[in-house]
């Protein structure tokens, strides 16, 4: 099975999303058995960390985000993984605009898929130090 994780500029939702689930799978002992990666619909950010907050926050729970790199999603992406999570209604649109018709991935919302709470994942970016 291999996951993407997708939000705008890939330094705050989705490598967190991407951390979390990492290391969920980890703890599982399903490392061997599932690819998982996140990006973004924006260059803006390709090669950075994560944002600082995100790391600081993800840290304090006790996971390590400080080895992601942010990237953009390319098309060849919806041929590499079998589902693709976009963190918004925004990014999903973004997404079906660039998938080719001969993609094998699903696209969805993340929170919507497994009936988490509001539907979609709020960007912090833009929210200060309580970001």
């Amino acid at each position: 099975m291999n996951v993407l994780f997708v939000c705008l500029g890939n330094i705050c939702r989705s490598p967190t999303a991407e951390g979390v689930f990492r290391q969920r799978v980890r703890a599982a002992g399903l490392e061997e058995r599932i690819r998982i990666d996140s990006a973004g619909t924006a260059d803006w950010h390709a090669g950075k960390q994560p944002d600082r907050r995100s790391c600081q926050a993800a840290a304090r729970r006790g996971y390590d985000l400080a080895v992601l790199r942010a990237r953009q999603v390319q098309v060849e992406d919806f041929q590499r993984f079998d589902l693709i999570l976009a963190m918004d209604h925004d990014n999903l649109l973004r997404l079906k605009d660039i998938q080719p018709d001969s993609a094998r991935a699903e696209l969805d919302l993340l929170l919507r898929r497994y009936g988490l709470g509001r539907g979609v994942v709020p960007d912090p970016y833009y929210g200060g130090a309580d970001g």
